[in-house]
């Protein structure tokens, strides 16, 4: 058995299990949601997750840094080198924000402004995401990083096929179109899993009396990026509310 099962999967496989009985996740992924409701999800999602995305870069090259300091010098330059796959992915999202804004604007009343929604203050479970990251970094286990990278990729490969395929079903295949990131990362996790999985072993190896902290930090960053999608989802039905001549964003 590997040492990701024996030791680290026990504590976090409770977290993994809200990936599919969340109420939001269920909603994204029931073919009976609003198509309006659906489609704002991803406006805002790609507006919140620049916020979310543009530091990622920065964070897996400090943690290769921090890594090489305290010897770890395989999983270091093995972070270094990822970090730069990480570059410029935040401007994938702003490309398309503005997109699916187009798009939009096409089709609906309520008129909206790529700009403001890319201004918007970040949530409670935004400000948390970048807390915990830094304060992983900051930390006596910086390497956490890696469980928390994993747990999201591990996210984005249960998740992200549903919600496409969703996507193509309420609101039509031409839609994709506006999903370049999670299309990307959608794709790029089902070839670098074995990846992922091969670092959390090495990591392992090295400091398997720290498998549950691990896990703990894994299980945290989900729990931020599921009330992050809630909180995306939850601003997507609040706008809909609004007066069409009141929209501002």
């Amino acid at each position: 058995m590997s040492l990701v099962k024996e030791l680290y999967e026990p504590y976090v496989l409770p977290a993994r299990a809200r990936i599919s009985t969340d109420p939001v996740m269920r909603r994204l992924v029931d073919p009976a949601i609003e198509p309006a409701v659906l489609e704002r999800f991803f406006i805002q999602y790609h507006s919140f997750g620049v916020y979310m995305t543009e530091p990622v870069e920065g964070w897996i090259r400090r943690t290769g840094q921090r890594c090489l300091l305290l010897g770890l010098d395989p999983i270091g330059k093995s972070l270094l080198t990822h970090s730069k796959h990480e570059a410029g992915h935040h401007q994938m999202m702003i490309d398309d924000v503005r997109l699916l804004v187009r798009r939009w604007n096409v089709r609906r009343r309520a008129m909206l402004h790529a700009e403001r929604l890319l201004a918007q203050h970040p949530t409670d479970a935004m400000r948390a995401w970048r807390q915990l990251h830094e304060q992983t970094l900051a930390g006596e286990i910086p390497a956490g990083q890696i469980a928390i990278e994993f747990e999201i990729k591990n996210l984005s490969l249960v998740l992200g096929p549903h919600l496409l395929s969703n996507v193509a079903r309420v609101l039509g295949r031409e839609t994709l179109e506006g999903l370049s990131f999670l299309k990307q990362h959608v794709r790029l996790e089902v070839g670098n899993m074995d990846t992922n999985t091969r670092m959390m072993e090495e990591l392992l190896q090295v400091m398997p009396e720290n498998a549950r902290a691990l896990a703990e930090l894994g299980a945290e960053a989900l729990d931020i990026y599921l009330r992050f999608l809630g909180d995306c989802l939850q601003s997507a039905e609040a706008s809909l509310w609004i007066p069409a001549e009141a929209v501002a964003c």
